[in-house]
């Protein structure tokens, strides 16, 4: 099996990632895994008896999201396939390059604010530059400019 990996988010920043995806399937003929991770590592020094509620809640959220993405795709004559995984956001895109043995994996470039990002723009570049080396697939980044 063969594909492009598209790791999303939820909501209009993936909107444009999610556009870029199904125009690359449309140009090589590939299949798009669509990837939602569920990570609660913020709650790991929390006692609360919630935890368990909140990554159901999160895992239902990421079905739905990857559910209007797969319509997107189907909409644009592309074979599509949800996956929700729950972990590391790195290890997960790794391990589903892997299983899939995709060619492409689509990111969306975290967006630039006042606020402080998980990645910067060197974090950003080793976390790609990690994904390419531990899969062989092509990273194709994209910014807010899509349209």
């Amino acid at each position: 099996m063969s594909g492009i990996v598209c790791a999303v988010r939820g909501g209009a920043a993936s909107k444009p990632t999610i556009r870029r995806a199904v125009q690359l399937a449309q140009e090589s003929g590939l299949p798009i895994h669509f990837l939602y991770v569920v990570n609660l590592d913020f709650l790991s020094h929390t006692s609360s008896s919630r935890v368990h509620t909140i990554e159901e809640e999160m895992r239902e959220m990421g079905e739905f999201i990857l559910l209007t993405a797969q319509e997107q795709a189907a909409r644009g004559g592309v074979e599509a396939h949800g996956v929700v995984r729950d972990g590391s956001v790195g290890d997960q895109i790794v391990a589903l390059c892997r299983e899939t043995e995709a060619q492409y994996v689509v990111l969306g470039r975290p967006r630039h604010s006042a606020r402080p990002n998980v990645f910067d723009e060197e974090r950003l570049q080793r976390f790609v530059e990690r994904i390419a080396s531990q899969t062989g697939a092509q990273v194709v980044l994209v910014g807010e400019d899509v349209p």
